[in-house]
């Protein structure tokens, strides 16, 4: 395992997994400038490794993320489209390697958004989830305000971030934000287990599937075609070549 810890971010990579784990507990992870040039470093990397399968993001102690340090964010000022939150909101929609959330205890405002761009979300019984922009004369950000109306349509959406309320993991799971709720002790293997299964998958072939589906809405015909496209070059490759002939000497 080869590791790279800073104050408040610690990014690790054992063989195609990487973790980018927040490790700011006192402050229950909430998000600084710093920190968010260190996510954008550490996932710039991961999609510029093909041998990175897989992205983990989970945080230290109780929360997984309790959203902007303000405090922080008054401090530098007027932001630019330059500043590292922005930077980082914009590299998320665009990234192929497979996203993967480890959740407990508090997920408020970007600790919420930033799963909407995570490809498969696992909660512990105690996640919290709350979005409240509007309570902060703040308004949705990450893209939300387009993609929960998309993942649990538009009155649960508005539910959401107009009221801004807390809501716990199971009405999480009920909205399809989630892919899984499980005990707090069994959090962190079944994370592990799903991340080893994508590991384990020809990569290429899981980051050209991610592609597809993050590709912008078409007609069926359209994106049968795009499909095709794609097909065609991965059975093409030596990836796909060499997965089907080790499959057909199985069967000899």
């Amino acid at each position: 395992m080869t590791e790279h810890v800073t104050e408040q971010v610690k990014i690790s990579r054992e063989g195609a997994i990487m973790r980018l784990h927040l490790n700011r507990p006192d402050k229950k992870n909430a998000l600084t400038q710093d920190m968010y040039q260190s996510l954008l470093d550490g996932l710039n990397q991961a999609e510029q490794d093909a041998g990175v399968s897989v992205v983990i993001f989970s945080g230290e102690g109780d929360a997984f993320c309790s959203g902007n340090d303000l405090q922080d964010f008054l401090k530098h000022g007027e932001l630019t489209p330059e500043a590292p939150v922005f930077q980082l909101l914009q590299r998320l929609p665009q990234l192929t390697v497979p996203l993967v959330a480890q959740v407990q205890g508090a997920a408020i405002g970007i600790g919420t958004t930033l799963l909407l761009h995570c490809d498969l979300i696992y909660a512990a019984e105690d996640a919290v989830f709350a979005l409240p922009f509007v309570d902060l004369a703040l308004v949705p950000e990450a893209g939300s305000s387009l993609l929960l109306p998309q993942i649990c349509g538009y009155p649960r959406a508005a539910e959401l971030l107009l009221l801004g309320e807390a809501f716990n993991a199971q009405k999480a799971l009920q909205f399809g934000l989630l892919n899984s709720v499980v005990k707090n002790s069994q959090l962190a293997a079944e994370v592990n287990q799903v991340a080893d299964k994508l590991a384990a998958k020809p990569p290429q072939a899981l980051r050209n599937s991610k592609k597809l589906l993050k590709a912008a809405p078409e007609s069926a015909s359209e994106r049968i075609q795009r499909e095709l496209k794609v097909f065609m070059k991965a059975l093409a490759s030596d990836e796909a070549q060499q997965v089907i002939a080790k499959k057909a000497n199985k069967t000899l």
